[in-house]
Protein backbone atom coordinates (compact mmCIF):
# COMPACT_ATOMS: atom_id res chain seq x y z
CA UNK A 1 0.00 0.00 0.00
CA UNK A 2 1.43 3.39 -1.01
CA UNK A 3 1.89 6.03 1.69
CA UNK A 4 -0.39 9.05 1.71
CA UNK A 5 1.24 11.42 -0.75
CA UNK A 6 0.66 15.12 -0.42
CA UNK A 7 2.01 18.43 -1.64
CA UNK A 8 2.01 19.61 1.96
CA UNK A 9 5.60 19.47 3.18
CA UNK A 10 6.38 22.39 5.46
CA UNK A 11 4.97 22.50 8.99
CA UNK A 12 6.61 25.79 9.94
CA UNK A 13 8.93 28.45 8.61
CA UNK A 14 10.66 30.49 11.31
CA UNK A 15 13.04 33.41 11.54
CA UNK A 16 14.39 33.78 15.06
CA UNK A 17 17.09 36.03 16.43
CA UNK A 18 20.08 34.35 18.03
CA UNK A 19 18.88 35.46 21.47
CA UNK A 20 15.73 33.36 20.90
CA UNK A 21 13.18 36.07 20.15
CA UNK A 22 10.74 35.55 17.32
CA UNK A 23 11.09 37.78 14.29
CA UNK A 24 8.71 35.97 11.95
CA UNK A 25 6.91 32.66 12.37
CA UNK A 26 4.52 30.89 10.01
CA UNK A 27 2.97 27.62 11.19
CA UNK A 28 1.03 25.57 8.70
CA UNK A 29 -1.43 22.73 8.99
CA UNK A 30 -2.41 20.45 6.17
CA UNK A 31 -6.01 21.01 5.14
CA UNK A 32 -5.93 18.24 2.56
CA UNK A 33 -4.28 15.25 4.24
CA UNK A 34 -6.42 13.01 6.35
CA UNK A 35 -5.41 10.79 9.22
CA UNK A 36 -6.72 7.23 9.54
CA UNK A 37 -9.76 8.56 11.41
CA UNK A 38 -10.66 10.87 8.54
CA UNK A 39 -9.99 14.10 10.45
CA UNK A 40 -7.63 16.71 9.05
CA UNK A 41 -4.14 16.82 10.47
CA UNK A 42 -3.95 19.55 13.07
CA UNK A 43 -1.08 21.91 13.75
CA UNK A 44 0.95 20.29 16.55
CA UNK A 45 1.53 23.76 18.06
CA UNK A 46 -1.86 25.51 17.93
CA UNK A 47 -1.30 28.00 20.76
CA UNK A 48 1.26 30.76 21.09
CA UNK A 49 2.54 29.22 24.33
CA UNK A 50 3.24 25.88 22.62
CA UNK A 51 4.88 27.64 19.66
CA UNK A 52 7.16 29.66 21.97
CA UNK A 53 8.13 26.50 23.88
CA UNK A 54 8.92 24.74 20.59
CA UNK A 55 10.98 27.70 19.36
CA UNK A 56 12.90 27.95 22.66
CA UNK A 57 13.77 24.25 22.60
CA UNK A 58 14.71 24.49 18.95
CA UNK A 59 17.08 27.40 19.63
CA UNK A 60 18.71 25.51 22.50
CA UNK A 61 19.26 22.41 20.36
CA UNK A 62 20.50 24.21 17.25
CA UNK A 63 22.86 26.48 19.21
CA UNK A 64 24.94 23.36 19.95
CA UNK A 65 24.59 21.76 16.51
CA UNK A 66 27.19 22.01 13.77
CA UNK A 67 24.97 20.45 11.10
CA UNK A 68 22.23 22.09 9.05
CA UNK A 69 19.69 19.37 9.82
CA UNK A 70 18.38 17.95 13.07
CA UNK A 71 15.51 15.83 14.32
CA UNK A 72 13.54 17.66 16.98
CA UNK A 73 10.20 16.88 18.62
CA UNK A 74 9.16 14.48 15.87
CA UNK A 75 10.10 16.87 13.05
CA UNK A 76 12.90 17.26 10.54
CA UNK A 77 14.36 20.74 11.01
CA UNK A 78 16.71 22.40 8.55
CA UNK A 79 18.31 25.68 9.47
CA UNK A 80 20.84 28.29 8.45
CA UNK A 81 22.53 30.91 10.60
CA UNK A 82 22.80 34.38 9.08
CA UNK A 83 24.43 37.18 11.07
CA UNK A 84 22.24 37.48 14.18
CA UNK A 85 19.26 35.46 12.91
CA UNK A 86 18.44 31.79 12.40
CA UNK A 87 16.29 30.62 9.47
CA UNK A 88 14.32 27.40 10.12
CA UNK A 89 12.21 25.14 7.94
CA UNK A 90 10.30 22.48 9.88
CA UNK A 91 8.84 19.43 8.14
CA UNK A 92 7.32 16.12 9.11
CA UNK A 93 9.38 12.98 9.65
CA UNK A 94 8.26 11.56 6.30
CA UNK A 95 9.31 14.62 4.28
CA UNK A 96 12.16 14.73 1.81
CA UNK A 97 15.11 16.47 3.48
CA UNK A 98 16.49 17.68 0.16
CA UNK A 99 13.26 19.52 -0.65
CA UNK A 100 13.24 21.15 2.77
CA UNK A 101 16.92 22.05 2.35
CA UNK A 102 16.09 23.74 -0.97
CA UNK A 103 13.44 25.80 0.85
CA UNK A 104 15.88 27.02 3.51
CA UNK A 105 18.47 27.83 0.84
CA UNK A 106 15.86 29.67 -1.24
CA UNK A 107 14.85 31.69 1.81
CA UNK A 108 18.46 32.55 2.66
CA UNK A 109 19.43 33.47 -0.91
CA UNK A 110 16.24 35.47 -1.50
CA UNK A 111 16.78 37.47 1.68
CA UNK A 112 20.38 38.14 0.71
CA UNK A 113 19.26 39.52 -2.65
CA UNK A 114 16.29 41.50 -1.32
CA UNK A 115 18.19 42.91 1.67
CA UNK A 116 21.41 43.51 -0.27
CA UNK A 117 23.55 40.99 1.70
CA UNK A 118 22.44 42.48 5.01
CA UNK A 119 20.41 39.63 6.50
CA UNK A 120 20.24 40.73 10.12
CA UNK A 121 17.49 41.31 12.66
CA UNK A 122 17.24 45.07 12.17
CA UNK A 123 17.13 44.87 8.37
CA UNK A 124 14.55 42.08 8.39
CA UNK A 125 12.30 44.07 10.71
CA UNK A 126 12.69 47.23 8.59
CA UNK A 127 11.80 45.26 5.44
CA UNK A 128 9.22 42.99 7.05
CA UNK A 129 6.79 43.41 4.17
CA UNK A 130 9.29 42.15 1.58
CA UNK A 131 10.34 39.26 3.82
CA UNK A 132 6.73 38.20 4.40
CA UNK A 133 5.96 38.40 0.68
CA UNK A 134 9.06 36.35 -0.13
CA UNK A 135 8.00 33.65 2.33
CA UNK A 136 4.52 33.57 0.78
CA UNK A 137 6.13 33.11 -2.66
CA UNK A 138 8.27 30.23 -1.37
CA UNK A 139 5.66 28.39 0.72
CA UNK A 140 1.88 28.79 0.63
CA UNK A 141 -0.17 26.92 3.26
CA UNK A 142 2.68 24.45 3.70
CA UNK A 143 3.05 23.72 -0.02
CA UNK A 144 6.41 24.52 -1.59
CA UNK A 145 5.78 26.78 -4.58
CA UNK A 146 9.16 28.15 -5.65
CA UNK A 147 12.80 27.65 -4.69
CA UNK A 148 14.51 29.80 -7.31
CA UNK A 149 15.69 33.01 -5.55
CA UNK A 150 15.75 35.08 -8.75
CA UNK A 151 12.13 34.28 -9.58
CA UNK A 152 11.03 34.98 -6.01
CA UNK A 153 12.83 38.33 -5.91
CA UNK A 154 11.33 39.30 -9.27
CA UNK A 155 7.80 38.56 -8.05
CA UNK A 156 8.27 40.32 -4.71
CA UNK A 157 9.99 43.46 -5.97
CA UNK A 158 8.25 43.91 -9.32
CA UNK A 159 6.82 47.42 -9.79
CA UNK A 160 3.24 47.78 -11.04
CA UNK A 161 2.91 47.18 -14.78
CA UNK A 162 1.10 50.45 -15.40
CA UNK A 163 0.19 53.49 -13.41
CA UNK A 164 -3.51 53.90 -12.83
CA UNK A 165 -4.73 57.45 -12.91
CA UNK A 166 -7.25 57.58 -10.08
CA UNK A 167 -8.55 60.93 -11.25
CA UNK A 168 -9.63 59.38 -14.58
CA UNK A 169 -11.88 56.76 -12.95
CA UNK A 170 -15.53 57.73 -13.15
CA UNK A 171 -17.11 56.86 -9.79
CA UNK A 172 -20.48 58.41 -10.56
CA UNK A 173 -23.59 56.26 -10.83
CA UNK A 174 -23.36 56.33 -14.62
CA UNK A 175 -19.69 55.30 -14.52
CA UNK A 176 -20.39 52.40 -12.18
CA UNK A 177 -23.29 51.22 -14.35
CA UNK A 178 -21.02 51.36 -17.42
CA UNK A 179 -18.42 49.28 -15.58
CA UNK A 180 -21.13 46.78 -14.56
CA UNK A 181 -22.35 46.43 -18.14
CA UNK A 182 -18.80 46.03 -19.43
CA UNK A 183 -18.17 43.29 -16.85
CA UNK A 184 -21.38 41.47 -17.77
CA UNK A 185 -20.45 41.55 -21.47
CA UNK A 186 -16.95 40.23 -20.74
CA UNK A 187 -18.32 37.41 -18.56
CA UNK A 188 -20.91 36.45 -21.16
CA UNK A 189 -18.23 36.38 -23.86
CA UNK A 190 -15.95 34.18 -21.73
CA UNK A 191 -18.81 31.80 -20.97
CA UNK A 192 -19.61 31.52 -24.66
CA UNK A 193 -15.95 30.70 -25.39
CA UNK A 194 -15.97 28.00 -22.72
CA UNK A 195 -13.31 29.56 -20.49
Amino acid sequence: MAPNLSLFSVNALLILSTDGTRILAKYYRSPHTASTTGATTENPYPTLKEQKAFEKGLMEKTAKSTADIILYDGHVVLFKAESDVMLYVVGGMEENEMMLYQVVLALRDTLQILLKNSTDKRTIIENYDLVALAIEEIVDDGVILETEPGAIVQRVSRPPQQDIQVSSIDLSEKGLLNAWEFGKKQLAERLRQGL
